[in-house]
């Protein structure tokens, strides 16, 4: 995990309320795109997303204090890039913190993720977020009050969440979220820090192995998947925190585990965790993105990488199947996100072009970004 780009500043964080209700389905919640920004002539257009980290100097940016805020606009944390967010019919993220102002750090951990609900839950409706997953390594930063709360602000808030719960069984829980009249099933899982995993009876994540020939992962999985299948949704996406950071390239077991979901039926993999854009598979006519990068965040950015660039994936789903993905370069300054352009825009198309080659993938140029055909995957 990289550092903060400025100190944290120190502060002390105001008790709420206790929240009631902890895991379960979220309310659905539909999501209309803005007239103005509607592109394209599928029948919907879902979005995809890395990492959004919106604590620690995020959260002091858009948050501020009491007298601050109020000046402040949340949305203005998604840049340039809002009026596209809110051109979707749903945007599906990994949100990297809890959403919390209670709870108390976790031992010995390097980095500490926490964002306020009064500005955090504004700015993803403004979003217009229609699932979060919460399958991560920083969920449980602050203990399983914060983990409670988050899950509760984000149900209410009708955002559908997987991946983390008041147990294991709760973790596992798969959901469905309502996204341009298809209803999306979602299942949300981790390899990442195993002594965040929930057990039997305590809170945690959906922690698993990415063997599930040899690890016993397999059964969780196939449960999770038989239980989203039971709910009969319009298609499937695994939504996967996953692999080392920093890394360009997804390993051979993050390759083998992706195929294995598509031959089981998931439709999109949904793949975060790297900090930086790794290529893009169509494997079977279903798109692997193994890693997005990060949509937002405030980490020193490691020059060698450019770890302050990555790509929107925005999916077009026409006549009831997978028609293409359309990849756009964005990039992270100050505390928010801002399309990218010029110099910056061509770097990450040929970075995912490069890195996409590799599979075999066929990859045209759209504007400033990239298209990717399935439909004859």
């Amino acid at each position: 995990m990289a550092p903060s780009r400025r100190a944290v500043l120190a502060g002390s964080a105001a008790s709420v309320a206790a929240l009631a209700g902890f895991g379960g389905v979220a309310r659905r919640r539909t999501r209309r795109r803005t007239p103005a920004t509607v592109r394209g002539d599928a029948d919907a257009w879902l979005g995809f997303v890395g990492d959004a980290m919106l604590g620690r100097s995020v959260d002091e940016r858009w948050a501020g204090s009491e007298s601050e805020s109020a000046a402040r606009d949340p949305a203005g944390v998604w840049g340039s890039t809002l009026p596209a967010l809110r051109g979707l019919d749903g945007l599906f993220l990994n949100l990297e913190c809890s959403v919390s102002t209670r709870g108390e750090r976790t031992p010995n951990r390097g980095y500490y993720f926490r964002a306020d609900p009064a500005w955090t839950l504004p700015a993803l409706d403004a979003a217009g977020a229609s699932f979060a997953a919460l399958a991560n390594n920083h969920l449980l930063d602050f203990g399983p009050t914060a983990l409670a709360d988050t899950v509760a602000h984000l149900e209410r808030a009708g955002i559908a969440t997987a991946g983390a719960g008041r147990d294991r069984a709760a973790a596992f829980e798969p959901t469905v979220a309502s996204a341009g009249g298809l209803d999306v099933g979602v299942i949300a899982l981790t390899d990442q820090s195993r002594s965040y995993r929930a057990g039997p009876d305590s809170a945690g994540t959906a922690w698993i192995r990415l063997d599930p020939e040899r690890s016993g992962a397999g059964n969780r999985v196939d449960s999770a998947l038989e239980a989203v299948y039971r709910r009969d949704p319009d298609l499937v996406v695994a939504s996967l925190h996953w692999g080392p950071n920093w890394e360009v390239r997804p390993s051979a077991a993050q390759r083998r585990f992706a195929r294995w979901l598509v031959d089981r039926g998931v439709d999109v993999v949904h793949g975060h965790s790297a900090h930086v854009p790794q290529g893009i598979e169509v494997y079977r006519g279903r798109p692997i993105c193994y890693d997005l990068g990060d949509y937002v965040d405030d980490y020193v950015v490691k020059e060698d990488l450019h770890n302050d660039r990555s790509v929107r994936v925005e999916l077009a789903v026409e006549d009831g199947r997978l028609d293409r993905l359309r990849v756009v370069p964005v990039e992270i300054a100050d505390e928010r996100v801002r399309e990218a352009t010029g110099d910056v825009a061509a770097w990450v198309r040929e970075r995912v072009r490069t890195l996409s080659a590799e599979f075999g993938t066929t990859v045209e140029r759209e504007g400033r970004g990239l298209s990717i055909p399935l439909a004859n995957g």
